[in-house]
C-alpha cells in the first residue's frame, strides 16, 4: 500500500471507528448470534488476489459487526468494564506504526524508557512508593504468574530454575494462599508452575467477602507442621465477585514474619486510587513485593495493557532472564537501560506504554479521578434505589463501583426459586440489547453483578439499568 493510499484509507478507517463510538448504544450490547454463524458466512480459503478495502469493510459491517458484543457501549456492564478511550486507541495505532519490539533497550530504546517514565506516573497517581520497577504485560494473568514465578524463584535454596521440580524427593511440597474469592488466574498460575491445583490453598472470608487474616496465619501454621513449605501470599484489592479489598496490611505482618512474597491483585481495584479519597484500597500495598493494575480496566486504555510493579525486580529477572548469544551484544549495559524480554516469558513486546501513556497526558491526573468518581456514584445510586425497594436486596456491600443484588420478592424465599427468577431477570435484559448483566454466586445465592466503569457512561445509563431490573422483575412476577 503506497503512501497515499494509506493516507486515504486510514482516514477511511478512522471515520469508521468514530462513527461506530458515536452509535455503539445502537447496537444490541450482547450478540444475538449462535455459534458458528461467522465461520459460516466466511470464505474456507483466502483469496488469491488482494482485494479493496471497500469489500473488507462491507464483511465488516455485515459479517463482524452482528456477531461482536459490544465491551465498548455504556450499556456493557457485565464482568468489569474494558474501554477504550479516543486517544488510547489513536496510541494502539501509533504504536501499530511505529511497529517496535521492545526486547532489548537498543531495540527499542524510546519504548523500554517511555515504559518507564509512564509507569512511574502512574505509581505515583495511585500513592506507591519508591522505589518500584514495573513492566507491561498482557493481562493479569500473565502479570501475577510472573509474580509466583519470582516468589518461586526467591526460595532460593530449592534451585528450581536449574534443577526442575520433577522427580526430586528433596523437594518439599510447595503451597501459595489466596481468599475464596481470588481471581481464578491465582490458581492457573500454580498450575503452570508446576505446584498444582494442590498447591493453593483457599482462606476463608469474613462476611464483607475478605481474606480472614487468622484463618491465613492458621493455614501457613499447619502447613510449615506437614512439612509444607508456604512461598507466596496473593491478596485481592477488588474481587471479581464483589470488589472487596482484602485487609493488605495484616496479610503483609503475616508474610513479613513467615518470609512469604506478597503479590497484591489489584487488577481492578488499584485504579480506584487515583482519586485520593479512595487510596484506602491500596492500604498495605506499599509493603507487597508486587502489585498488579490494569490500565485496561478502569483507566480507559485499550486492552490490553497490564502493569506489573515489583520492588524486587533482580527476582523476577532471576526467573526468566535468558540471554542467547544473537542478542548479548546488544544488551543494555546498566538500570537506566533494562531490557524488558527479562521479566517474562515474552521476548517480544509491542509498545503498549505509548496508549496509557497518550491516555495519561489527555485527562491528566484530576480528569481520571473524576471519572472514576462518576463510576462509583452509579453504582451507589443503584445500591440506593436496591436498599430502598421491598422486593429486591444487596447481597454484597458495594465499596466501589460494581453493585451485587437479587430480586427477592416478599414470601419468596425458595432458595432455587429465587435463582430461576434472578437468572431469567438478566437473560430478559441481555436479550433486550440495551444492557449486559453478568452474574455471580455469593454464599450459594444466584447475583446478578451491575459493573459500571465504561468512558461513556453517564447517570442516565444507572438510571436505565435500575429501570430494566424493576420492568423485568415485573414482568416475570405480574
Amino acid at each position: 500500500m503506497d503512501t497515499e493510499s494509506f493516507r486515504r484509507e486510514a482516514r477511511r478507517v478512522a471515520d469508521w471507528v468514530a462513527d461506530y463510538l458515536r452509535d455503539v448504544e445502537l447496537f444490541p450490547v450482547l450478540s444475538p448470534a449462535e455459534p458458528g454463524v461467522v465461520r459460516a458466512a466466511l470464505p474456507s480459503q483466502p483469496p488469491p488476489s488482494g482485494e479493496p478495502l471497500d469489500a473488507v469493510l462491507r464483511d465488516l459491517e455485515e459479517l463482524l459487526l452482528p456477531a461482536t458484543t459490544h465491551w465498548q457501549s455504556p450499556g456493557f456492564m457485565a464482568y468489569f468494564a474494558s474501554s477504550g478511550s479516543g486517544p488510547g486507541i489513536l496510541g494502539e495505532t501509533l504504536a501499530a506504526g511505529l511497529n517496535v519490539n521492545a526486547m532489548l533497550w537498543r531495540t527499542a530504546p524510546a519504548a523500554t524508557e517511555l515504559e518507564q517514565v509512564t509507569l512511574d506516573w502512574l505509581r505515583q497517581m495511585v500513592g506507591l512508593p519508591e522505589p518500584l520497577f514495573g513492566v507491561i504485560n498482557d493481562t493479569a494473568s500473565s502479570s501475577t504468574l510472573y509474580a509466583l514465578a519470582a516468589a518461586r524463584e526467591a526460595q532460593t535454596d530449592l534451585r528450581i530454575r536449574e534443577l526442575g521440580m520433577a522427580g526430586r524427593p528433596d523437594l518439599p511440597r510447595l503451597r501459595y494462599y489466596a481468599s475464596a474469592e481470588a481471581h481464578s488466574s491465582v490458581e492457573k498460575a500454580g498450575i503452570v508452575l508446576g505446584v498444582g491445583r494442590d498447591g493453593l490453598r483457599r482462606i476463608p472470608v469474613d462476611d464483607r467477602f475478605r481474606m480472614d487474616p487468622v484463618a491465613l496465619r492458621r493455614a501457613i501454621r499447619e502447613d510449615i507442621a506437614a512439612g509444607i513449605r508456604p512461598f507466596a501470599v496473593v491478596a485481592t484489592a477488588g474481587t471479581t465477585s464483589t470488589t472487596s479489598v482484602d485487609p493488605v496490611a495484616a496479610i503483609a505482618g503475616i508474610c513479613e514474619q513467615h518470609g512469604l512474597w506478597l503479590h497484591v491483585d489489584a487488577a481492578y481495584g488499584g485504579a480506584a486510587a487515583v482519586a485520593p479519597e479512595l487510596r484506602w484500597v491500596l492500604d498495605g500495598a506499599e509493603r507487597a513485593d508486587s502489585i498488579v493494575l490494569n490500565p485496561h480496566k478502569w483507566l480507559f486504555t485499550p486492552i490490553d495493557c497490564s502493569v506489573l510493579w515489583t520492588r524486587r525486580p533482580e527476582m523476577l529477572r532471576s526467573a526468566f532472564s535468558i540471554v542467547p548469544e544473537y542478542l548479548a551484544s546488544n544488551q543494555g549495559t546498566d538500570d537506566d537501560a533494562p531490557n524488558l524480554m527479562d521479566y517474562g516469558t515474552s521476548l517480544g513486546r509491542r509498545m503498549r506504554a505509548l496508549k496509557l501513556w497518550m491516555v495519561i497526558r489527555h485527562f491528566g491526573t484530576d480528569g481520571l479521578a473524576a471519572r472514576i468518581r462518576e463510576h462509583c456514584a452509579m453504582a451507589s445510586t443503584v445500591a440506593q434505589w436496591v436498599e430502598h425497594a421491598s422486593d429486591f436486596e444487596l447481597l454484597a456491600p458495594a465499596p466501589l463501583s460494581v453493585v451485587c443484588l437479587r430480586a427477592h420478592p416478599r414470601g419468596l424465599d425458595d432458595p432455587g426459586t429465587l435463582d430461576t427468577l434472578n437468572q431469567r431477570i438478566v437473560e430478559r435484559i441481555n436479550t433486550g440489547g440495551r444492557y449486559f448483566l453478568s452474574h455471580t454466586r455469593l454464599r450459594d445465592a444466584y447475583a446478578i453483578r451491575v459493573a459500571f466503569g465504561n468512558v461513556r457512561q453517564e447517570q442516565r445509563h444507572a438510571r436505565g439499568v435500575i429501570d430494566a431490573l424493576r420492568h423485568s422483575m415485573d414482568d416475570d412476577v405480574g
